[in-house]
């Protein structure tokens, strides 16, 4: 059986919320890419992987964020196995206020037990949507 995209992202969604960075690392498959304007960062082992969404992770708390959702804007099947979604993500304090939103371009791979993994992490916006949420709220 063959898991189903959204709740692949609500699971994503639960790890960033609680801070989970090893749940975050196993939804990726190994190897995996990670590009956005400034940086591509290829992950060759899942430790490593980890330890970026640590320093992630440090930044939604040190900022209050505190809930996670997200929005599956498309989703486009390359073959039977790969496909091409696009995700906006919203990003709430711990009264539920919006901070900030961003959108995502993955590319997921089912794994052997038919599972979805992130082998393609693309950032369209994030950069830009944080610090212009930062300036606006005079934490930058």
């Amino acid at each position: 059986m063959m898991q189903n995209v959204n709740i692949f992202f609500e699971t994503y969604a639960k790890a960033l919320e609680h801070y989970d960075t090893k749940g975050m690392a196993a939804l990726y498959g190994i190897p995996c890419t990670m590009v956005s304007d400034d940086i591509t960062s290829i992950f060759n082992d899942a430790t490593k992987l980890e330890g970026f969404f640590n320093q992630g992770a440090g930044f939604y708390r040190q900022f209050g964020i505190a809930h996670v959702r997200h929005e599956t804007w498309s989703r486009r099947n390359w073959t039977e196995k790969i496909i091409n979604v696009k995700v906006n993500w919203q990003y709430f304090d711990v009264f539920k206020n919006p901070v900030y939103n961003c959108d995502y371009h993955y590319v997921l791979k089912l794994d052997k037990n038919n599972q979805w993994k992130i082998i393609l992490s693309v950032s369209v916006n994030e950069k830009e949507k944080m610090e212009q949420w930062l300036a606006l709220s005079g934490k930058k």
